[in-house]
């Protein structure tokens, strides 16, 4: 860098400024780092690398401008290093008179912000907003695009747009005893425009934007424009604030936020607490990310995303923002689930189950076939999972017809091998009954009745029994079924949600299998493994999904997947068809019918319902069409 180099005095400046501000990245348009990486060719040779200013702590920043300043003043021939030094010897109550305001803590409450009286205090309440903090974090939910300056001349009717303009005139007419009419021409070199607010006030009073504009004011205006004899006007409450430069707009001439509001609380004035807290508080917001992570990611730092999603210097710095603010969302979720999950194994309070393969080799050799690679592999993971002293918290996942239902199967006939019992719940009776149906097959038990099942399977030393709960049996089958399970005498339940319930008491409950999982909320997830002291839980979905968003969404589970269908089960091939080809889409299911093969069609609804407009199974004349004994 040569002495005459023109980014000098610029630069010293600055940091100077900067210096000033208390070190709260806001003496340039969209932080310093802007800045440096223009300028990083010339000042590469002089200044130390700050990786990234923004993500800087105000101690290591404070540590950096001193370090730049005693550098660039120590260039030969500097022309601008005396002044600058003397700048920085001018007296301490010099300083201090340019200096920000106080710092107000992001804890502190929002009444102690200049200009947020108990009023405003109270309907930012509303907004669950208390404190500084809490108006850092109020994020903008749009924005509106009034970067685009124009002047009078190019405007274009219909648009929002900018202009820059003088005040010529101001009038205020009363529309009734409080409510006025507020008219203002306006100018620039190219033409004239007006625009028009409606506003309340009090009694006997003109409201504020008839006592604030004045003739001879340079203002920005943003809104949409219309036409009235010939001249561009601006309706509907435009924007409106005192030309400053442009990086100091807040409700103009910029991406303007648009806030979550209440009643009583305008958007200017919420635009005008939020930019307070963030001038007087942004520096205190802690980055917690390392620079390498930063550097890794390609994450924007925290605190530049926070001011950037309030006020972006442009269309692409919104985006980084909320990159980066969306970021810190899914990994602050991905460690709340991953600490749940570690809190969940640290106690070491589960049920061990003698689950080795050998023990259920009898159930397993008793099958009408093999279980596939996949299926063998998931079952592996599950039994291994079981033998821990904590609990089991894992997500079998995979399509329908890959066979989850056999693997839970094994898992459950471990349990009862090892003299304990399980559990599976369904998110409907009908899913349920299936379950006790096919559970009832795969053990090769007779039945005892509608919801008792028993029978015996090689290997095992006594007789299984299965139990179905459902919310729709009599009171006093329910009573009875509720009866055998407190009693011992169900080895597996198999129920809907009733399964829950306080009345439900199931001894020695070893593990809880929840289908569809998806369908069942937290609590009553969590209900069901409280069921038992500390049960091992295994949670079936036939909705696969990839890996990277299970660990984001289920990452207190471990994941098992299916990936490999049954020899000589096809895959679902799913085909939509236009409503006007339904009668040869049924015509199709017929002759498939006829030749003697099965098929189904499915319904939103049983029958019909003035509530919701959809088709009905007992109304579909394409069902009835094709109604047949194999259908």
């Amino acid at each position: 860098m040569t002495k005459n180099s023109p980014i000098i005095e610029p630069l010293l400046n600055i940091l100077e400024m900067e210096k000033d501000q208390g070190y709260q990245d806001r003496s340039v348009a969209g932080g310093l780092d802007k800045l440096l990486h223009r300028w990083d060719a010339e000042l590469r040779p002089i200044l130390e690398e700050p990786g990234s200013y923004s993500v800087l702590t105000p101690v290591q920043r404070e540590s950096w401008v001193a370090d730049a300043l005693k550098k660039l003043d120590s260039l030969d021939g500097n022309p601008s290093a005396g002044a600058a030094a003397k700048k920085r010897t001018r007296p301490a109550a010099a300083r201090r008179s340019r200096a920000a305001p106080p710092a107000v803590t992001l804890d502190d409450e929002a009444v102690k912000l200049r200009g947020v009286g108990d009023q405003v205090a109270r309907r930012l309440k509303k907004l669950g907003i208390e404190t500084v903090g809490g108006l850092v974090y109020h994020f903008p939910h749009r924005h509106n695009d009034y970067a685009k300056v124009r002047t009078i001349s190019d405007l274009v009717m219909g648009e929002v747009q900018t202009i820059v303009v003088t005040v010529w005139e101001v009038t205020a007419k009363p529309l009734r005893p409080s409510l006025w009419s507020i008219q203002a021409v306006l100018g620039d070199s190219t033409g004239n425009a007006r625009a028009t607010w409606i506003r309340h006030a009090r009694r006997g009073q003109r409201p504020y934007i008839a006592n604030s504009l004045k003739s001879g004011d340079e203002i920005v205006v943003s809104g949409r424009v219309s036409a009235y004899h010939g001249t561009p006007i601006f309706r509907d409450d435009p924007e409106f604030e005192p030309v400053k430069g442009q990086e100091d707009l807040v409700h103009t001439g910029r991406l303007v936020p648009v806030y979550p509001a209440t009643e009583g609380l305008p958007q200017r004035t919420i635009r005008r607490t939020v930019k307070n807290a963030l001038d007087t508080s942004i520096s205190q917001v802690a980055e917690y990310l390392p620079e390498e992570s930063l550097h890794r990611t390609g994450v924007m730092g925290l605190r530049n995303a926070i001011a950037q999603y309030h006020y972006p210097d442009s269309h692409a710095d919104k985006a980084a923002a909320r990159h980066r603010l969306a970021f810190d969302e899914l990994l602050m979720l991905q460690m709340m689930v991953l600490s749940r999950k570690r809190e969940w194994q640290a106690d070491n309070t589960g049920i061990a189950i003698d689950a080795s393969r050998q023990r259920i080799d009898g159930f397993l050799d008793s099958l009408p076939f093999e279980l596939t690679q996949a299926q063998s592999r998931v079952l592996d993971e599950i039994l291994a999972d079981l033998g821990q002293d904590h609990p089991m918290n894992r997500l079998l996942q995979g399509d329908v017809g890959s066979g989850k239902t056999v693997v839970a199967a094994a898992a459950l006939m471990a349990a009862v091998r090892d003299g304990y019992r399980g559990a599976l719940m369904a998110p409907t009776e009908i899913l349920a009954e299936q379950h006790f149906l096919t559970l009832s097959a795969l053990l090769s038990t007779s039945p005892g009745g509608a919801t008792v099942a028993e029978g015996r399977v090689r290997g095992l030393p006594r007789s299984i029994r299965l139990g179905l709960l459902l919310g729709s049996l009599s009171a006093k089958v329910r009573r009875t079924m509720h009866e055998r399970i407190a009693g011992g005498q169900i080895d597996v339940v198999i129920g809907t949600h009733s399964l829950i319930q306080d009345a439900v008491e199931i001894p020695r409950l070893a593990i809880a299998v929840v289908d569809e999982q998806h369908r069942f909320g937290v609590m009553q997830r969590a209900a069901m493994r409280d069921k038992g002291e500390r049960p091992h839980l295994l949670s079936m979905s036939a909705t696969p999904i990839p890996r990277s968003l299970a660990l984001t969404l289920y990452g207190e589970l471990d994941v098992s997947t299916i990936d490999q269908m049954p020899p000589g089960r096809l895959r679902t091939r799913t085909r939509w068809v236009e409503p006007a080809k339904r009668e040869a889409a049924y015509g199709f299911v017929r002759k498939q019918v006829e030749t003697g093969r099965q098929a189904f069609i499915v319904c939103p609804l049983i029958e019909g319902s003035e509530a919701i407009q959809s088709r009905a199974a007992t109304e579909e004349p394409g069902a009835a069409a094709a109604k047949s004994p194999r259908v």
